[in-house]
Parts: structure tokens; C-alpha cells; sequence
């Protein structure tokens, strides 16, 4: 379905971008993608998406809101509390975007339930803060061969991992950090977190999916950037794969 008078005016100032246009607007319109935890980094990513025109949002994440969610989830407000994340999440992004088709699932999504959406995805955000849903997105995400953008952070920094093929021309989440499922002992539990750090992140998450959706040009397959909020720098470098990796080696 093509682009419709309200949706030129509300995009308009995105389709003004060269590498934009109607074209790439008409993309987003189409593409189908799902934001695994809406937290701190799902918050801000949701609603760039949300914003930007992406056509089908999938949001899945089986917690409840909690006070001490409110320094850094910004999609949620004090009444809130107590309600599930992805179904308040839902309520107000299609308040902001009533064009577009949000999906709610309130509850820890597993193999199975990875396995039935994500072959039908575009892409696939990981927005969580527990290495065992981490590692379950990305074995799910290689045997779907669904590109996979994960972030994470901690303190006053965070990390992003754009693995567009993921096991097969590039690396997977285990091929570098192992398929080990225990939480470290420092993580935003038990570390704390800032709030800005995890916009920031969530931002950036949003920000290069846009670009996958949108541009025919060849990215860089698999990419890892590191923020440092203390000192306003980030760094970026190529990810190899792990040839002995115990979740992707089986394709070579």
C-alpha cells in the first residue's frame, strides 16, 4: 500500500533526506520488525521506530513496570507501575503513530516463540538485560538468518553489535562472547546504570535500522561500536567469526 496525504505530511521531513526519500519511506512502511524487552533500550528504539513510520512493530517483553524502571524507561509513567511492558508500550506508541500495526506480547518469549516470528521479521532488536534471553535471540536469530542488532550497557557505558548475517557471513553473539547463559556479576542490577546511556544506545539501535531497512547499498556485515558517556567517545570495529563457535560452526 502506498503512502497516503496524512503520511507524506508526517514524514516529510525524513523524506527530505537524499537517502531517504519516498522510496526508502515506502520501505520502513513495509518492513516488519520486533524489539525483544522494551526497558531501557527498547523504550527509546520503540519509539524512534514508532516515529520514523517502521509499518509493523512486534514488542515482547513479559515484565511488569516497576518505580525504580522510571529513571531510564521512558515510555512509562508512574501510574503505570504494575502494568506489563509491552502492552503499556503498545498504548502509547500508537498514540503517537496511528498508522502503523503494533503487536503486544506480554510475556518471555522463548525458541519457540522466536522461532515463529522471526522468519517473518526483517529484523530483530535485542533490547534485553539477561545473557540467557540474549543468547535465545541470537541462536534463534541464526537459525532464522534474521540480521540482528543487540545492545547493551552498564555504568556509564554501553556497546552495540550490528550482525547483519548473523553465522553466516558474520559473526553471532556467541562467537564472541561464548554461548554461556550466566549473568555476569556486573550488570545493570548490581552496577547500576545512567539513564542517557541507554537513550543513547536504544537511539543508536533505531538509528541503524532505519539505515538497514532503507538503503540497497552493502553495510558492513558485522560491527561492534563502544560508547563511553563519561568522556562522550565511542569506538567501532569489525567482529570476526569464531570458526569453533558452538551455536553457528555447524553451517561451515
Amino acid at each position: 500500500m502506498s503512502l497516503d496525504h496524512q503520511e507524506f505530511l508526517r514524514y516529510s521531513r525524513q523524506m527530505m533526506v537524499e537517502e531517504i526519500g519516498e522510496e526508502g519511506q515506502q520501505l520502513l512502511k513495509e518492513a516488519r520488525l520486533m524489539v525483544v524487552g522494551l526497558g531501557g533500550l527498547g523504550c527509546p528504539a520503540s519509539l524512534y521506530l514508532a516515529a520514523a513510520g517502521v509499518g509493523q512493530l512486534i514488542l515482547a517483553d513479559g515484565d511488569d513496570i516497576e518505580l525504580s524502571n522510571l529513571q531510564r524507561q521512558v515510555l512509562y509513567r508512574e501510574q503505570d507501575v504494575g502494568q506489563n511492558k509491552a502492552s503499556t508500550a503498545r498504548r502509547r506508541l500508537r498514540r503517537l503513530n496511528p498508522h502503523i500495526e503494533i503487536e503486544a506480547l506480554g510475556e518471555h518469549v522463548d525458541r519457540r516463540d522466536l522461532a515463529g516470528y522471526l522468519p517473518e521479521c526483517d529484523l530483530v532488536l535485542d533490547c534485553t538485560d539477561r545473557m540467557s534471553a540474549r543468547q535465545e535471540i541470537n541462536r534463534a536469530a541464526v537459525a532464522t538468518s534474521t540480521p540482528l542488532i543487540s545492545a547493551s550497557a552498564i555504568g556509564w557505558e554501553g556497546q552495540l553489535l550490528e550482525l547483519l548475517s548473523p553465522g553466516d557471513e558474520t559473526a553471532c553473539l556467541a562467537c564472541i562472547y561464548g554461548a554461556d547463559e550466566s549473568e555476569p556479576a556486573q550488570n545493570c542490577s548490581t552496577a547500576g546504570v545512567i539513564g542517557p546511556v541507554l537513550g543513547m544506545l536504544g537511539s543508536w539501535q533505531a538509528l541503524r535500522a532505519i539505515l538497514f531497512l532503507t538503503q540497497d547499498a552493502e553495510q558492513e556485515q558485522g560491527r561492534m561500536q563502544r560508547f563511553d558517556g563519561r568522556n562522550g567517545l565511542s569506538q567501532g570495529f569489525d567482529v570476526e567469526r569464531n570458526p569453533n563457535c558452538p551455536v553457528c560452526s555447524h553451517e561451515d
